[in-house]
């Protein structure tokens, strides 16, 4: 029987709080596309019409996905903070960044000087990702990460 004992184990509490944070900040980003579903379906004649239409379908799968990806990713983070043994907020700031500039720097460096995409609409993304990945590990650290922390 196959076992996930090589799996770092993370307070569930923190991996709650952890998918919170994180999909808050997703949603600030969503927020748009969001908005403007709102506003269809205020403008739809009945509700069963709205939930039906692809609108309503997008949205909702946008926001699924947004959840599940940011449980987990505090599971990840936090298994690298217990992992590292990372117990200053100046620690968790540096992981943070690693993870950003492993995941997220490429992606950007290439929207500027590849896709020439406008810099303010880099820049928000960017700031969403610094959230996401050192504001998580701070919120992390804050919260606590370790099952058995005596340990």
């Amino acid at each position: 029987m196959a076992t996930l004992h090589y799996l770092p184990p993370v307070k569930p509490s923190a991996i709650a709080l952890g998918t919170l944070f994180s999909h808050t900040v997703s949603l600030a980003v969503l927020g748009p596309v969001f908005g403007d579903t709102y506003n269809r379906a205020q403008a739809a004649n009945s509700k069963d019409e709205f939930f039906k239409s692809k609108e309503a379908a997008s949205a909702a799968a946008a926001w699924g996905s947004s959840l599940v990806g940011s449980a987990i990713q505090s599971y990840g983070v936090g298994a690298m903070i217990n992992a590292t043994g990372t117990l200053s907020y100046k620690g968790s700031a540096y992981l943070g960044s690693l993870i950003f500039m492993a995941s997220s720097a490429p992606s950007f460096i290439s929207q500027i000087f590849t896709e020439k995409r406008p810099l303010d609409t880099v820049a928000v993304g960017a700031l969403a990702r610094v959230f996401e990945t050192i504001g998580l590990s701070m919120f992390l650290t804050w919260w606590g990460t370790r099952t058995h922390p005596f340990d």
